[in-house]
């Protein structure tokens, strides 16, 4: 058993470290990716400037609050970040994705090892800059009530964003191109998981719903195991409560992944199989 989970985590580090270089070879995208996060970052800022121009709070968050929200989740967000999805349907549409169904190795753990690599990259080129101007411009210090509440929640929210776009791009099995649904799925995600405004802020009635949805577990949930606590509509835990039901979610969203692996595969068909 041992030796098994080393020769894993030994080819998982082996994937992940192929990936960084060969992401790395592309110096021009990595240096336009340490422009834009920060730049994103900054733009944002200013608008929520412009927003509380003459107001004291919004929703009970004042400007310095919503600002530490914003760059917790923005560094959230660069955390997680993932492709998945537009990875796995550009392998199904071509038939490229064959060679891989002849693996011994699942596709989903290759393709979560890639993201583990390029991630690594996205600390260096886009994490970073973001980090050192949250920092050094806005005053604010990176230091959560719980390190290991926030750690182990970022984490789950890691694993959680891969599950969820992996299931999208598994749709890819039944459809020619998904391009319309990932964009939909996106718009909501990004809308529903915190990333573009607290979720505090939406009617009391869509945060009920915005609640049972999966998104809120992939930046809202870890930003508010930052501030110490955890609030949405009705709903009120503590964080061993909230950071349970988070990797309830993350648990059920990989066997939902693994039957819509297993469904698909039986339709799968390219040149040669």
């Amino acid at each position: 058993m041992i030796r098994w989970m080393t020769g894993q985590l030994n080819m998982i580090w082996a994937i992940a470290v192929v990936t960084y270089k060969e992401w790395f070879a592309y110096r021009t995208h990595s240096l336009v990716s340490a422009f834009t996060g920060p730049a994103h970052f900054l733009i944002m800022a200013s608008i929520w400037r412009a927003v509380y121009a003459g107001a004291e709070s919004i929703g009970g968050m004042r400007l310095e609050d919503m600002l530490a929200y914003y760059g917790v989740t923005m560094l959230i967000t660069l955390i997680t970040m993932d492709s998945a999805d537009w990875n796995l349907q550009m392998l199904v549409r071509t038939g490229k994705y064959l060679t891989f169904a002849l693996r011994p190795l699942h596709h989903r753990l290759f393709a979560l090892s890639q993201k583990i690599g390029h991630r690594f990259l996205g600390l260096l080129f886009e994490l970073l800059p973001v980090y050192l101007i949250y920092t050094f411009v806005f005053k604010q210090k990176l230091q959560p009530s719980n390190w290991g509440y926030f750690l182990a929640s970022v984490a789950l929210a890691y694993l959680m964003e891969f599950y969820i776009n992996y299931s999208i791009g598994l749709i890819s099995f039944w459809l020619v191109n998904t391009g319309g649904i990932r964009m939909v799925f996106h718009l909501l995600a990004y809308t529903c998981s915190g990333a573009l405004f607290p979720l505090t802020l939406l009617p009391a009635p869509i945060q009920r719903i915005v609640f049972f949805l999966p998104f809120q577990f992939t930046v809202y949930l870890p930003g508010k195991m930052y501030s110490g606590g955890y609030s949405l509509g009705v709903f009120s835990m503590g964080m061993p409560q909230a950071l349970a039901v988070q990797a309830l979610y993350t648990i059920c969203f990989w066997w939902f992944s693994e039957m819509l692996y297993r469904a698909g595969m039986k339709r799968f068909s390219a040149v040669g199989a």
